[in-house]
This record gives C-alpha cells, structure tokens and sequence, in this order.
C-alpha cells in the first residue's frame, strides 16, 4: 500500500476529518442553525472501478482542492472456472468492504469501448450491471466514462497505453511506487471524474 506524500494528511485524518464536520452539519440543521460556511471544504471521496470479471480494479482517491491523494486502491480477482454468478457476487461483496470502509462520495466506472465478441460484451455487461447496482444500493452517484475520456483526462492524450496511463496516475497521486495495471486503471477513472467534477 503506497504511503501518503511528507507532509500531507494521512487518507484516515481525511475521513476522520470530513465524518466530524458532516454530523456538525447535521447537528446545525436539526437545530435551525446557520450550516457550516461555504468556505469549509470538504474532501471529495472517489470509488473508481475498472470492470472485470476475472481481475475488477478498483481505488479511492480523494481531492482537496487541486490535490489529490490515494486513499486505497486494490484488484479483486476471481479464479478461472468460478461460475459467472459467483464473480458478480464476489465483485459486489468486495466493493461494498470497500465503501463501508472508505464512505466515498461517489463511484466512477470505465465503459468499455463496442466489443466485437458478442459473449464477452455479455458478461462485461453483466458484471457492470453488478457494480452499478452495488453504487444504487449505497446511494452513490455514479460517473461512466470511456477509456478513451479516462486517457485524455490523466494524459491529455486519449490514446495512450496502459504504461504511460500508470506512469501519469503514479505522478498525480504522487506514489513511490506504480499501482497493478488494474488497479491504475480504476485510479484513472476516479482521477477522471473528480476533474470533471470539480467546481473551482
């Protein structure tokens, strides 16, 4: 697991730290108090995933104004001959750990490009079905994103490969160290729509 950047704020003080000032806010609003000022800004939490059946990347990465910072990240994988329902089941279970562990605010997933197998388009299909249901059922907004939009958004160039796409996401979370190629990919994705999301 990387380590965070010297002198920046451990991904735990970051939820800590956005769970507090969410019940104040709370608090304040049952009270019929003022809410908290615009001027204190919470971290915008990221789920990003990269759908598989076999290998799911996915990673949580946040944003406090213009920096941003890996909180987790990892690959849920699936044995060879697993029956296809039980890889959906395994998928959902996994990213649910994750958001219960992690409250991110929203999910984005890779859309992959038309593919010509019929079959494989089938069960892409199906296990993003099951990582889109798994967001409804947390209440998250969900962001979908080509490859070709996620490239562009990290590299500024949509047709690069999946080395330089590591290369760009391991600069911009500033990491020691490059994540799994799956793992990257779904760190692209979330990178992707917290730039598209961005309100500064």
């Amino acid at each position: 697991m990387p380590r965070p950047p010297s002198g920046a704020q451990r991904p735990g003080a970051l939820r800590r730290q956005a769970s507090v000032a969410r019940a104040i806010r709370a608090l304040l609003v049952l009270s019929g108090e003022t809410p908290m000022p615009p001027s204190v800004v919470l971290p915008s939490l990221c789920l990003g995933v990269d759908p598989g059946s076999l290998a799911c990347g996915w990673a949580v990465v946040s944003r406090f104004g213009s920096r941003m910072e890996l909180a987790a990240a990892g690959v849920i994988r699936n044995p060879r001959g697993t029956d296809f329902d039980q890889r959906i089941l395994l998928i959902h279970q996994k990213l649910t750990d994750v958001i219960a562990a992690h409250h991110p605010t929203f999910m984005a997933v890779e859309s992959p490009f038309v593919e010509k197998n019929a079959a494989t388009a089938l069960k892409l299909g199906q296990i993003r079905g099951g990582i889109l249901l798994t967001a409804a059922l947390h209440g998250l907004p969900v962001g979908d994103y080509n490859p070709m939009q996620v490239k562009k958004a990290v590299s500024g160039y949509g047709w690069a490969d999946k080395n330089q796409v590591g290369k760009m996401v391991q600069m911009l979370l500033n990491l020691k160290d490059p994540l799994p190629s799956d793992a990257a990919d779904a760190a692209a994705v979330a990178i992707g729509h917290l730039l598209a999301t961005r309100r500064v």
